[in-house]
Order: structure tokens, then C-alpha cells, then sequence
């Protein structure tokens, strides 16, 4: 893509009025996004409203200053690109998908695109049993053959990523702002680590904060890009659930993870089963039902680049310290596992298993295990 290409991309898409819809009638319709501005008046009568063509006759004012950063952007590193539906490397899972974006910005290695990809999804605050979960999903999927699609949100998302990175496999993280920014803060390495062992993807212009409605949008290149969709935890009313019915609408499969009936973070995942998700106890579900793939040959995962993204101040504040409870979610978990999950020694730990069991907030079970107690 020459400068006056991209300049014309920039100037379809960002032009206020025009949404993907009528841009797509537009691209169809002219072959190429300068040829869109060279169509006859007639044409364009036929295609957009009359306050579309009045807005497209007139450039917008931040054009060509855009047009030079995403320039700049793309000449700082080998692995920034960009993508159009008319590139090979254009998933075809993901133009099959309802509402496919038009321009895609990449970070990484675009090889990834090409991967068998699965989704996984969730919760920006599960319980710890559920980032363990999504965690050793992620890797056995990975080591499975399966490229790992998520958001890069906290959670959920991270775990996913940090899963499929452990097992030197392959990651996407599909994100809601300008490439220019990491959303949220604490995730710049990770992001760095994705693009040095996968891609990182937005389709929002550099200089796109964070935005809201932006979130739910990118939702929907999540699943598209891949063959079926994971929920791990959720509440009923979350993102997670508008991904598991974007991926349904795209004709994939969704599985979800089942959990105590007392989780709140588990009661999407409980209605999704109950609309005809299939329950998975294991990766072994997933790819059975997917078919399996060769499995990956071992490998050691990239070393870490400095991240290029600039941070976003997002959530500055460093996160909250872990209770004894929260690190046990609502399973019944052993000793180990929850050494594994805090800061506590074992003395330490002992200490509050006792005090809690006292105050009839946890139940000493068989096998040395232990559990939240939660009235129905």
C-alpha cells in the first residue's frame, strides 16, 4: 500500500457518516478505496445519502496528519502492516464472518492469521481457579495446534495469552483502541510478548482512546477469526456472552466451563450451557469435538521485546492485594494450590483457614481440601 492508497483508506473510513456498511457498497461498487472518490455523482446517488456525499466530498481536517502517523507507524518496525479484505492474508473465516472490518492494523507476526484459532474468553474478575483454568486451557489448545484469539483484558483475557505463550504457541489479541496505545496499562509487556510470538490486531485508527462501545465491537473480530469460542467464567450480562453470540452468529461452536452454582462468575457460562453450549471439562472436549490437530513441535517461547505501544493511564492504581477467599473461589482447592495463588506463607495461610473455618466462611473437606462456604 503506496502513501495515496492509504491516505484514501483513511479518508473512507474515518469520514463521520460512513460506517462500514455503506463503505463496503461503496468499495464493491468502485474496486478500490481511491476509485471511490472518483465515482460519478449518479453512482453515488444510488449508493449513500445525500449527507454521505456531502461529507465525502470534503477530506477531513485530521487527514493528512493521520495519513503521516500511520505512515511513520508502518516504516518504525517490519512487523506493523496493515490489512484489507483484498489482501491474501485476509482470514477467510473472518470475511465469512457478519460485519467484517475493512482495514486492520497489525502488529506482529501476520503467519498467525493462517492458524487453526480458538477463542477464549471471560471474566475481568474471575475467581483464581477460573484464570487457572483459562490459563491451562490456553495451553494445552495451543500445544493442541491452536492459535489462541482473546481481548488482552484483564482476567480472563490475560491468562489466555500468558497460557498460550508458556507453551510456545501462537496468540492474537484483538484490541479496542489505536495501535499506538495499550489497553489496559499493566498489559504493555504482554502485548509486547504477543507480537513477538503472534499478533496483536485493532481495526481503530492510531490516536483511538479508550472508548466504551469500542469493546463490544472488537468482539465480533474475536469471533470471527476463529473456529469456535471458549467461555471460561461470566456473568450473565458481560461481553463474554456477546462474543459466545457473535461466534454463534458466525456459524462457530461455543463451549463453556461449568462452575459452583454460588459463583456469580458462573452463571453465564450456566446459561450459555443451558442454550445449547457444549460443557467441557477439558481441552481433550474442545478438540475432540474440533477434530485434533498435529501437535506443535516444542519450542521455546520469544524472548521479550520492549514494548512500542504507548501506554494508555488507564488503571495506574497497582492491583488489589488477593484475600484467602478470592484465591479460592468457590471449588474445593488444596493447600498447595492456594500457596501457589498468594503471598502467604504456609504458617500464614494455616492461620486464616483456621480463623475463616471459625467464622463458618470455609469447610475443611476430605482429601485435605477446602471450600467457601455460600448459603443457597
Amino acid at each position: 500500500m503506496d502513501r495515496a492508497e492509504l491516505s484514501a483508506w483513511l479518508r473512507l473510513l474515518e469520514t463521520p457518516g460512513i460506517g462500514l456498511t455503506t463503505a463496503r457498497r461503496l468499495l464493491l461498487a468502485a474496486g478500490s478505496a481511491e476509485a471511490v472518490f472518483e465515482l460519478p455523482a449518479v453512482a453515488l446517488a444510488s449508493l449513500c445519502s445525500a449527507r454521505q456525499r456531502e461529507a465525502l466530498a470534503k477530506p477531513p481536517d485530521s487527514l493528512d496528519a493521520l495519513t503521516e502517523q500511520t505512515w511513520a507507524w508502518l516504516q518504525t518496525d517490519p512487523r506493523h502492516s496493515l490489512l484489507t479484505p483484498a489482501d491474501p492474508d485476509y482470514p477467510p473465516r473472518l470475511l465469512e464472518s457478519p460485519d467484517p472490518p475493512l482495514l486492520l492494523y497489525l502488529w506482529g507476526d501476520r503467519a498467525a492469521l493462517r492458524e487453526p484459532a480458538l477463542a477464549i474468553v471471560g471474566s475481568r474478575n474471575p475467581t483464581a481457579q477460573g484464570k487457572d483454568n483459562a490459563h491451562a486451557f490456553a495451553a494445552s489448545l495451543a500445544r493442541g495446534g491452536y492459535c489462541i484469539v482473546s481481548g488482552l483484558a484483564l482476567g480472563i483475557d490475560g491468562a489466555a495469552h500468558e497460557g498460550a505463550l508458556q507453551a510456545a504457541g501462537r496468540t492474537i489479541a484483538v484490541v479496542g483502541t489505536g495501535m499506538d496505545q495499550v489497553y489496559p496499562r499493566r498489559h504493555t509487556a504482554l502485548a509486547a510478548r504477543v507480537a513477538q510470538q503472534g499478533l496483536v490486531i485493532s481495526e481503530y485508527a492510531l490516536g483511538t482512546p479508550v472508548l466504551g462501545p469500542n469493546f463490544p465491537r472488537r468482539n465480533r473480530i474475536i469471533a470471527g477469526l476463529s473456529q469456535g469460542c471458549l467461555v471460561v467464567e461470566a456473568a450473565v450480562q458481560s461481553g463474554s456472552l456477546v462474543t459466545a453470540r457473535q461466534a454463534l452468529e458466525a456459524g462457530r461452536e461455543v463451549f463453556a466451563i461449568p462452575g459452583s452454582i454460588h459463583s456469580p462468575q458462573a452463571r453465564g457460562c450456566h446459561a450459555l450451557i443451558r442454550q445449547g453450549a457444549k460443557l467441557v471439562e477439558s481441552a481433550q472436549d474442545i478438540l475432540e469435538e474440533l477434530l485434533p490437530l498435529p501437535p506443535r513441535p516444542a519450542a521455546d517461547p520469544a524472548p521479550a521485546d520492549e514494548p512500542e505501544l504507548l501506554d494508555s493511564a488507564d488503571d495506574a492504581n497497582d492491583p488489589p492485594v488477593l484475600t484467602v477467599l478470592e484465591a479460592m473461589g468457590h471449588d474445593p482447592v488444596s493447600l498447595d494450590a492456594l500457596l501457589a495463588r498468594g503471598p502467604w506463607t504456609a504458617a500464614e495461610l494455616n492461620a486464616q483457614l483456621l480463623e475463616l473455618e471459625l467464622d463458618g466462611l470455609v469447610a475443611r473437606l476430605a482429601g485435605q481440601l477446602f471450600q467457601r462456604r455460600t448459603t443457597a
